[in-house]
């Protein structure tokens, strides 16, 4: 069995997955449009990974490809780390930046707060953080890029999005973002 055999096999399934009560995609653009964002969204295979997202991307040199990983801390605070898609996390250097000691968060945590499945996490799923439980770090040098790309709620979806806008759209659902270099 390979890697991608475990994972969902049709769009349904993977909409099937998610909060009953979470935002879709089609409400999240709604909202982005409401807001004056210009955005572009693109519908691909599903992409469970960075390597699914590099495999299945048609121009190679675009940048602002990013990453979304969900941690928390020993008391239970939720953190949504941004960061483009080319670096690894030096999870405890982080910490050390926030003054809080890390850990990634199991996939029920992400449900309970973002709403989302593994591989559909984004700076978007905030909408579905009702109780602003969650704080969101954005990389400093992701924020450089003048534009960046990330699943609007479900991985076989991509919307590009102006990266002022992103911290613009974070303000208006309560999500004040840290910015930091990490």
């Amino acid at each position: 069995m390979t890697e991608h055999d475990q994972h969902p096999a049709t769009l349904e399934d993977i909409e099937a997955m998610h909060r009953p009560d979470a935002w879709t995609p089609e409400q999240l653009l709604t909202r982005l449009d409401a807001l004056g964002f210009k955005t572009t969204t693109i519908e691909h295979d599903p992409m469970w990974t960075v390597e699914d997202s590099q495999r299945l991307r048609t121009d190679s040199s675009e940048d602002g490809h990013c990453k979304s990983l969900f941690l928390r801390n020993k008391k239970g605070q939720m953190w949504l780390v941004v960061m483009l898609e080319d670096q690894r996390l030096d999870i405890k250097a982080l910490g050390v930046a926030l003054g809080e000691k890390l850990s990634f968060a199991k996939p029920e945590r992400l449900m309970e707060f973002l709403g989302v499945i593994p591989g559909s996490v984004t700076p978007f799923s905030v909408v579905n953080d009702s109780g602003n439980s969650v704080q969101v770090v954005l990389q400093r040098r992701m924020m450089d890029c003048v534009e960046l790309h990330y699943h609007p709620l479900r991985n076989f979806l991509t919307t590009s999005i102006k990266s002022g806008d992103l911290v613009t759209f974070l303000e208006a659902q309560e999500h004040s973002p840290h910015i930091l270099d990490f």
